[in-house]
């Protein structure tokens, strides 16, 4: 047997098609994206052309069947995406990762036909989606729900109100769970799908952020919220199965994004201290910068070995839960640990906004908060290690 044939494939190694789409998303955000960044996180709000653009690119319904006007791709290829367009601009990676790791895979996998054939296309090609799963009192205890469903005739009525949603301002579609029967807790959640315009529904309060800043996230108000009955997403009382899935398969898409800001804070400062001198040369030729800049390239390979891992598993079918929170995990306490010390390459140039390190730094801070906690991935590692 010829082990150089049979040898497994590196992890980081992509597809034809893949690798098509990384360049062209890293293209993208260099000459689209780029020039906006500063201007998007002063204003904190994407810039409208920009969001056009995103559905021109194909980069909103990435792996949303073709038969429904997406890309047809593969959920590598949403990462890969993700990552480089983080690369640039955290809220823009953002954007584009709640629709494809959340919303559209939602509709994927658990949608009717009817849903589908309606809805799917939308998102493909012109309409942004948002995902309204956590309140004010169910954050880390996501089931904790009180926003409730009540059937009526053809329709269920919604009363609640959803907090931190990502993509609030710019969405037409949400998918909001809410309990229709709370005296089961849990088994009681029914995922919905609901349109901007429904009687009832507003988008209310915008945050004012650190971090991420042009990526929308408001407060979502349900006010005898009226839902046509075939817009139940999934089964009836099964609403936890459709959130449970969704997010493990979304915590991939914020490792990729937590890599693309580390990759982003790295290369900044690999320009940098080339450039900068003290004491008659650049910094980058002494042995403290070198070293440091070794430690950072280690940890954000590291770190983009275990998204990639867990997208491959996902993809194969396998167990990835572990693997997923590993990667959210691990992905996140890099981000944040690169970008400050890219700071610390900086200097002093490094706090101030004209130099783009103090945005990364910001903008890693959330990796550890959204989408679960860091102490609720380590909460999962663990258990799953002593099953």
């Amino acid at each position: 047997m010829n082990q150089v044939e049979n040898a497994i494939p590196p992890l980081t190694q992509l597809t034809e098609d893949e690798q098509m789409l990384r360049d062209a998303a890293a293209d993208f955000a260099k000459s689209s994206i780029g020039p906006l960044v500063s201007e998007m996180d002063e204003q904190a709000k994407l810039n409208p052309g920009l969001i056009k653009e995103f559905f021109e690119m194909g980069l909103m319904g990435i792996d949303i069947p073709e038969k429904y006007s997406g890309g047809g791709g593969t959920f590598m290829m949403s990462v890969v995406a993700i990552e480089q367009i983080s690369r640039v601009d955290a809220s823009a990676g953002v954007f584009m990762d709640v629709q494809n790791t959340l919303v559209n895979n939602a509709f994927v996998n658990y949608a009717s036909d009817f849903l589908k054939e309606k809805y799917l296309p939308q998102l493909a090609t012109e309409k942004v989606g948002a995902y309204c799963l956590s309140e004010a009192g169910s954050g880390s205890d996501a089931f904790a729900l009180k926003c409730s469903a009540k059937e009526e005739d053809d329709h269920f009525v919604l009363n609640g109100a959803k907090l931190w949603i990502t993509n609030a301002n710019e969405a037409d579609i949400f998918l909001v769970f809410a309990n229709v029967n709370p005296e089961l807790g849990y088994k009681g959640i029914t995922a919905f799908v609901v349109e901007r315009d429904f009687e009832g529904f507003s988008v209310s309060n915008k945050e004012d952020k650190m971090g991420i800043r042009a990526s929308s996230t408001c407060e979502i108000l349900l006010e005898d919220c009226k839902v046509p009955k075939e817009n139940i997403l999934g089964e009836y009382g099964k609403g936890y199965k459709v959130a449970i899935e969704t997010l493990n398969e979304g915590r991939i898409g914020i490792g990729a994004q937590m890599v693309g800001i580390a990759q982003g804070a790295f290369d900044a400062a690999v320009d940098y201290i080339k450039q900068r001198k003290q004491f008659g040369k650049a910094i980058s030729e002494f042995q403290g910068i070198q070293f440091q800049l070794a430690r950072m390239a280690t940890d954000i390979e590291t770190a983009r070995l275990l998204v990639y891992n867990a997208a491959r598993m996902k993809m194969a079918g396998q167990p990835f839960l572990k693997e997923a929170a590993m990667a959210k995990f691990y992905s996140s306490e890099v981000a944040e640990r690169v970008a400050s010390m890219a700071i610390d390459m900086f200097g002093g140039n490094g706090y101030v906004k004209e130099y783009p390190v103090e945005k990364f730094y910001r903008d890693a801070k959330i990796g550890k908060i959204y989408e679960g906690t860091t102490n609720m991935q380590l909460s999962t590692i663990a258990k799953l290690l002593l099953r």
